[in-house]
C-alpha cells in the first residue's frame, strides 16, 4: 500500500511539475537564476553584517593561505605574503605623511602588482585610493586628480605616466607630494619623490586594526572614475557596503579559492578591480594579471596559467576572433567568461570557436544601485525580469529593480495619469531602474547635481527614488532583457564611455570653429558607437588642411584615444532644438555615409596624423580597418 502510495505521489509531483512548466515555461531559467543571485546576496548581506570589509578579506587570505600565488604578472609569482608585505610599506609610509581617515591619495598606475598593493596599503589606514584613467591628458587628468582632493599623487611604473603628470604639475597644488614607482631619486626631475626608495626606508610592520576601527559601511574604499552623461570625468563614490557587493558578483558563476581569473582590462575599471581583484581577495583564488590586452597573446596566457575565469567587454571577443583561427583555438581550463557587451552578432562565433562552456553576460554601472546577469546562457541577454524575478529580487540589499517605458524624443520617462512611471510589457523597450539602498552616500563626490540626476523620484509612489542607468533595454517574450542602446548624451565605443560635451568642449576651443555637435554611429563589426563631429566654421570659411590638423592634433593631446571623434562632418548650420539642445536624430541616422550626406566627411587618418577626406574609392577599407 505504501509502495503504490509513494508511486501515486511520484506520479502527481512529476504531472505537476510538467503542468507547471507548459504554464510557465522560462520557470527553469528563472530557478536557475535566482540561486545564482540569492548565493551572491546572501553572502554579501553577511559579510556586510559582520563588517568584513575588503582589507579584512584580504589580510584573512595572508594568514589562512600566505605562500598561495595572488597575482601572476610576466612570468613572475606574487605570494598573498609577498603582497601584504609590499601593502605594509605602503601603510608605513603613507602614516609619515600625516592624513587622517578618509583622505584621497590619487594613483595613476598602469596593470601590475604595485596597483594592488598600493591600494591594499591605502586601505590599512583607512584611506581612499582614487584611480587616475592613465589614458586622460592634460584638462582630463588635471580634473580627475583635482576633483578627488587628494593630498598625495603617486604614479606608476612609466615614462609615459611621469611625462602626463609634468605637463600639468605647475597648475596641481604646490604642496602635493609627488611619488614616481620604478625610478631612483637622481633620475627624477626636481620635487619628484622616489616611490621606490621610499618603500624600503619604512619597516613591514604589520598595521594594527584598530587603526580603522571606526569605518563603516559607509566609509569609501575608493573613486573609479566614469564619464557619465556629460562633462568631463567624475569620481563615482565605491564605499565599503558596495566594494562588499563587488566582491561577491563572482558567486553567481560558483568563483572559489580554486578559480584563476585572467584580467586584461585597466584595474582603473570596476569590471577588473571590482569584480577581477574583489573576488579573487574574498575567496583567496589566484589572479593573472597582465598590463594591456594582446590579441595575438592571449589565448597562450591562458593556457600557460591555466585559467578557469575570464574577465571581458565586448570589443575584447571581437579582437580574439580576428586573430587567424588555430588547432589549439579550444585547448584550455576555461570553464566560465564573466564579462558585459558580447555582442549576440558573434555570441555564438566566440563561445563554438574558442569552446567556452558557459558564458555570463552581466549589465550594471559602476555607481549603479544593482547589476542584472544572464546565467543560462540565453544569446545577448542581460539577465532576466520576470514576474516571479521581480518578486525574488524584492528587497535584496534594501533595493527593487524595474524596466519602465522611456519617451527618447523628450528624453523623459513616461508617466500616466497620475504622475507614475509606467512598467515595460514583453516586447517593448525601456530604461533600467533600481531602487536606492540605505548605505547611499552620493553618486560621485563633491558634485550633488551630478548625483541628482541620477535619480529619479516619485517613481511608483509619492517619495520614492530609484537610480536611473540611462540604458535602453528590450524585454522579449521569455522575460530576457537586451540592452540597445544609451541614452541622452552618452554612448560607449571600446568599452568606455565617451562624453559628447566633453569631446566638444575641446573642439570648441579652436578658433576658426562656430559650433560643434557630438554623437555616436554605427560601425559595421564593431561594438558600440563611434565618435562623429559635425562641425560649422565661423563665416563663410572652406575646410582648409590646417583646420583638419588642427582638430587631430587637440583630440590627441586632450582626450583619451576612445574619444577621440572617428568622421567629422563639417555643415554650414547645426540645427538646435526648441531648448536650444543640439539635434542629433537625423546626424545619428546619416552616420558617415557619404551616399546619404551632401556635406564633406572626413576620417580620421593616423597616418598621416590629420583628418582625411572619405570617398567612394576608400569607404569600404576605412569601414572595415580598425580605425
Amino acid at each position: 500500500m505504501s509502495n503504490r502510495g509513494g508511486v501515486i505521489l511520484g506520479a502527481a509531483g512529476g504531472v505537476a511539475t510538467v503542468a507547471w512548466r507548459m504554464l510557465f515555461p522560462w520557470i527553469r531559467d528563472d530557478l536557475t537564476t535566482i540561486r545564482s543571485t540569492n548565493r551572491q546576496a546572501s553572502k554579501s548581506i553577511r559579510d556586510a553584517k559582520n563588517g568584513r570589509f575588503i582589507i579584512d578579506m584580504f589580510e584573512e587570505q595572508v594568514r589562512r593561505v600566505p605562500k598561495k600565488p595572488f597575482i601572476l604578472f610576466e612570468d613572475k609569482i606574487y605570494t598573498y605574503e609577498f603582497v601584504n608585505t609590499m601593502a605594509n610599506r605602503v601603510a608605513n609610509l603613507a602614516l609619515t605623511w600625516g592624513l587622517k581617515q578618509g583622505d584621497s591619495v590619487a594613483t595613476l598606475i598602469y596593470n601590475e602588482p604595485a596597483f594592488v598593493w598600493t591600494l591594499l596599503g591605502l586601505l590599512k589606514l583607512g584611506l581612499v585610493d582614487a584611480f587616475i584613467n592613465y589614458h586622460n591628458k592634460s584638462g582630463p587628468l588635471l580634473h580627475s586628480i583635482l576633483v578627488s582632493d587628494a593630498k598625495v599623487l603617486i604614479v606608476g611604473n612609466g615614462d609615459e605616466l611621469l611625462e602626463s603628470i609634468d605637463a600639468i604639475r605647475d597648475k596641481l597644488p604646490a604642496d602635493i607630494p609627488i611619488y614616481v614607482y620604478g625610478k631612483e631619486s637622481s633620475e627624477l626631475p626636481e620635487g619628484y619623490l622616489s616611490m621606490d626608495l621610499g618603500l624600503m626606508g619604512v619597516y613591514p610592520a604589520e598595521i594594527c586594526k584598530n587603526v580603522r576601527s571606526t569605518l563603516t559601511l559607509k566609509s569609501l574604499v575608493c573613486y573609479i572614475y566614469t564619464s557619465g552623461t556629460t562633462g568631463l570625468p567624475k569620481p563615482a563614490i565605491v564605499n565599503q557596503a558596495k566594494a562588499i557587493g563587488l566582491s561577491k558578483f563572482y558567486q553567481q558563476v560558483w568563483y572559489d579559492e580554486d578559480d584563476v581569473v585572467y584580467v586584461v582590462t585597466p584595474l582603473y575599471h570596476s569590471a577588473a578591480c571590482g569584480h577581477g581583484l574583489f573576488n579573487t581577495i574574498d575567496v583567496g583564488a589566484t589572479l593573472v594579471l597582465r598590463k594591456k590586452f594582446s590579441a595575438r597573446h592571449y589565448w597562450e596566457d591562458v593556457r600557460k596559467y591555466r585559467v578557469t575565469v575570464l574577465q571581458y567587454i565586448g570589443e575584447l571577443c571581437r579582437y580574439l576572433l580576428r586573430v587567424p583561427k588555430s588547432d589549439m583555438d579550444g585547448v584550455h581550463s576555461v570553464r566560465v567568461a564573466v564579462g558585459n557587451g558580447l555582442r549576440p552578432d558573434i555570441w555564438n562565433e566566440y563561445r563554438t570557436r574558442f569552446r567556452i562552456p558557459w558564458i555570463a553576460e552581466f549589465f550594471g554601472a559602476t555607481e549603479g544601485t544593482t547589476t542584472f546577469i544572464n546565467v543560462t546562457g540565453q544569446v545577448g541577454a542581460i539577465g532576466r525580469w520576470s514576474p516571479v524575478m521581480r518578486v525574488a529580487s524584492k528587497g535584496r540589499f534594501g533595493v527593487s529593480s524595474h524596466v519602465i517605458k522611456y519617451d527618447v524624443v523628450t528624453d523623459a520617462p513616461v508617466r500616466n495619469s497620475k504622475g507614475r512611471c509606467v512598467p515595460i510589457k514583453r516586447g517593448e523597450e525601456g530604461i533600467l531602474i533600481s531602487g536606492i539602498p540605505p548605505s547611499y552616500s552620493g553618486f560621485y563626490k563633491g558634485d550633488p547635481v551630478a548625483s541628482e540626476k541620477k535619480i529619479l523620484r516619485d517613481v511608483f509612489e509619492e517619495g520614492d527614488r530609484y537610480f536611473n542607468f540611462g540604458d535602453l533595454v528590450y524585454m522579449d517574450n521569455q522575460y530576457y532583457i537586451y540592452f540597445r542602446d544609451r541614452v541622452g548624451d552618452t554612448f560607449r565605443w571600446k568599452g568606455e564611455n565617451v562624453s559628447t560635451r566633453e569631446v566638444c568642449d575641446v573642439i570648441s576651443t579652436l578658433p576658426f570653429t562656430q559650433d560643434v555637435n557630438v554623437y555616436g554611429v554605427l560601425v559595421p563589426d564593431s561594438d558600440g558607437r563611434a565618435g562623429m563631429a559635425a562641425i560649422s566654421l565661423k563665416g563663410q570659411t572652406d575646410v582648409q588642411p590646417e583646420m583638419l590638423k588642427a582638430v587631430f592634433c587637440i583630440c590627441e593631446t586632450e582626450l583619451p584615444v576612445y574619444a577621440r571623434p572617428l568622421f567629422l562632418r563639417f555643415k554650414k548650420e547645426l540645427a538646435v532644438t526648441q531648448t536650444m539642445k543640439h539635434s542629433k536624430l537625423n546626424l545619428v541616422n546619416e552616420g558617415f555615409d557619404i551616399d546619404k550626406i551632401a556635406d564633406p566627411v572626413y576620417y580620421i587618418d593616423v597616418e598621416r596624423r590629420t583628418y582625411s577626406l572619405l570617398t567612394r574609392d576608400i569607404y569600404q577599407r576605412v569601414v572595415t580597418s580598425r580605425l
